[in-house]
């Protein structure tokens, strides 16, 4: 799969199948991650991986939108320094950004799905992460071989996203 390919086709993968990642499909999801670029090449996140089933369904628990982690593969904790005690740059969130895309694309190149899921519930995530106490988790990520197979090549939805013509502004608005 080229990359034009793997951004066109991701879709967003909230059912998963039961059976776990292969080991060396997960650790190149996380690779992906890692090889993420960064500001100032300074690397502030971590990743926090969870694959046991009673600690995934304990994380969906992290928001009102975060079912789908009980019934992933595997669930990534995107960390990063607290900004709330540290001096931690705006950019760190660019950064994280690009560490989930990269490891969503890699997750879609295999034929594993991926969704992201924002936690609300900062002192549960926290708890069950055992996070020190300059850290953070503003998201998840989950994964897991789709429950339907046809998942990956599912159709793009009509209307699915604007124009490139509606978006895009030459010079100024």
């Amino acid at each position: 799969m080229d990359t034009w390919q793997a951004i066109d086709t991701t879709r967003a993968i909230r059912k998963f199948d039961a059976r776990p990642l292969e080991p060396e499909h997960l650790r190149r999801i996380l690779d992906a991650g890692r090889r993420s670029g960064s500001s100032k090449n300074q690397q502030s996140w971590d990743f926090v991986v969870c694959t046991d089933r009673e600690h995934l369904a304990q994380l969906a628990g992290v928001g009102p939108y975060a079912q789908h982690l009980a019934g992933a593969a595997a669930a990534v904790a995107l960390v990063t320094p607290d900004p709330a005690v540290s001096a931690a740059p705006y950019s760190i969130m660019w950064d994280l950004g690009r560490a989930a895309q990269n490891m969503t694309l890699a997750a879609w190149e295999l034929g594993i799905g991926s969704a992201p899921a924002t936690v609300y519930e900062q002192p549960l995530a926290r708890e069950l992460l055992s996070l020190p106490a300059d850290r953070w988790c503003e998201f998840f990520l989950s994964f897991g071989y789709p429950e339907n197979p046809e998942a990956l090549t599912w159709a793009k939805r009509t209307g699915g996203r604007k124009p490139l013509d509606a978006i895009v502004h030459a010079e100024r608005w």
